[in-house]
């Protein structure tokens, strides 16, 4: 299975390793920043810089980062090829915050409080990454399936998140402070964001690694169904 995952377009590309590594980890190769998804079977998009406030109708504030316009205009046409052509999504950190802006929703630039969500694991071996806070995962959510109802601990870093909720979008986990965990899309076959990063914490935490297999298994899902009708001579090996 081959999935599309986003990185920053300018200078140096930070903290590839540990969302590839978790994509291999079960099975998924990624593919870094294709200009479209053809052939591929999903999309994973990865945290990073702020979103540029101009695709929500709001002034850049000062505590927002300076953006990467290539990279909103790259991942924006690939969320929206994955959407429109139903593909797997899974938003991680910035990830989740331009799937709400995409569909239609807004951001609060600067959480106030945001320490308990910025907390640094400075020297922490990839994918052991300590928790920051727990977040609770609503009933009746695709989140709930994979990783349970109830409180969860994860990690965090992050100083934006959603404000207005994005059209179609439910949210499906909530940190202490009410800040959006999750969202995830009901109608479609498989769109689930998080406001944490799970790749951090695949080797250390089942539920992170639940999110990554997952996926997985909404890829192979996919795959499965892009293969029904089609001739043998033209499917893949």
């Amino acid at each position: 299975m081959r999935a599309a995952v986003t990185f920053n377009t300018f200078g140096i590309v930070r903290r590839v390793e540990p969302y590839e590594a978790a994509m291999r980890e079960v099975g998924i190769e990624p593919v870094r920043n294709p200009e479209s998804l053809k052939g591929l079977d999903g999309l994973l998009l990865s945290g990073g810089s702020d979103v540029n406030p101009k695709h929500y109708g709001q002034e850049r504030f000062r505590e927002s980062e300076t953006p990467d316009d290539a990279r909103d205009e790259l991942e924006i046409l690939l969320l929206k090829e994955a959407l429109a052509a139903d593909l797997p999504v899974f938003g991680i950190c910035r990830g989740l915050q331009l799937l709400n802006v995409v569909s239609g929703g807004t951001l609060t630039q600067h959480l106030p409080g945001s320490a308990l969500h910025r907390q640094k694991a400075n020297g922490a071996v990839v994918g052991r990454h300590p928790a920051a806070h727990p977040v609770h995962v609503l009933p009746d959510t695709r989140l709930a399936a994979i990783i349970g109802v109830g409180d969860h601990e994860v990690n965090s870093r992050h100083h934006q998140g959603v404000d207005r909720v994005g059209s179609g979008l439910v949210v499906s986990a909530t940190a202490p402070d009410a800040v959006t965990e999750a969202v995830e899309l009901p109608d479609a076959a498989y769109v689930v964001a998080v406001q944490w990063h799970p790749e951090d914490r695949i080797a250390v935490s089942l539920l992170d690694r639940k999110l990554f297999e997952a996926f997985a298994a909404a890829l192979a899902s996919n795959r499965a169904r892009s293969l029904v009708g089609r001739p043998a001579a033209l499917r893949p090996s």
